[in-house]
Formats: C-alpha cells, sequence, structure tokens
C-alpha cells in the first residue's frame, strides 16, 4: 500500500512540475490504460470460478440494489418536492 501511495505521489510532483507544458498524449494514454486496466479485471474476475459459479445470485442482488437504489431516490424526490412547493405557498 505504501508503494501505491508513493507511486501517486511522485505523480502528482511530476504533474505538478509539468503543469505549464502542453502534454497531448496524457489524456489518451490514460485512456488506453483504464481501457487495459477494464480488460484485465473482466480476465481475473472470468478466471475465478467462485464469481462464475454466482453470478446469477450476483446478478440478482445488483437489480435489487439497482430497484430499490431507483425507488428511493424517485421517493426521496417527490418528499422534497412536496416540501419545497409548501414551503413557497404555491401548489406542485
Amino acid at each position: 500500500m505504501l508503494k501505491v501511495v508513493a507511486i501517486m505521489l511522485s505523480g502528482m510532483a511530476v504533474g505538478f512540475l509539468m503543469r505549464k507544458r502542453r502534454l497531448r498524449v496524457v489524456p489518451h494514454a490514460v485512456t488506453v490504460l483504464i481501457w487495459l486496466l477494464l480488460f484485465f479485471l473482466g480476465v481475473e474476475v472470468g478466471e475465478n470460478p467462485q464469481v462464475v459459479g454466482g453470478i446469477r445470485d450476483l446478478g440478482l442482488e445488483a437489480l435489487w440494489l439497482a430497484m430499490t437504489g431507483i425507488a428511493g431516490t424517485v421517493l426521496f424526490s417527490w418528499a422534497l418536492w412536496k416540501w419545497v412547493s409548501r414551503k413557497k405557498g404555491g401548489k406542485p
């Protein structure tokens, strides 16, 4: 973990020192590296038999979390709209 923090801090230092220069390749390199990291994460997950075996349960849990998150957001937004419109004195 200390290595990760040290690498991140050294990258920040290099970025700070080079902030006046126009580095056009950096955004493209970051994009390519993120895609590679996602690809290798997929490879790592795909070769894990526990994850592949439990993909149905993971999908159902993800669906449940998404649906309850949406329902909570809609409910809270509706309640907030009612509260704000009541404060103004007008009808929604």
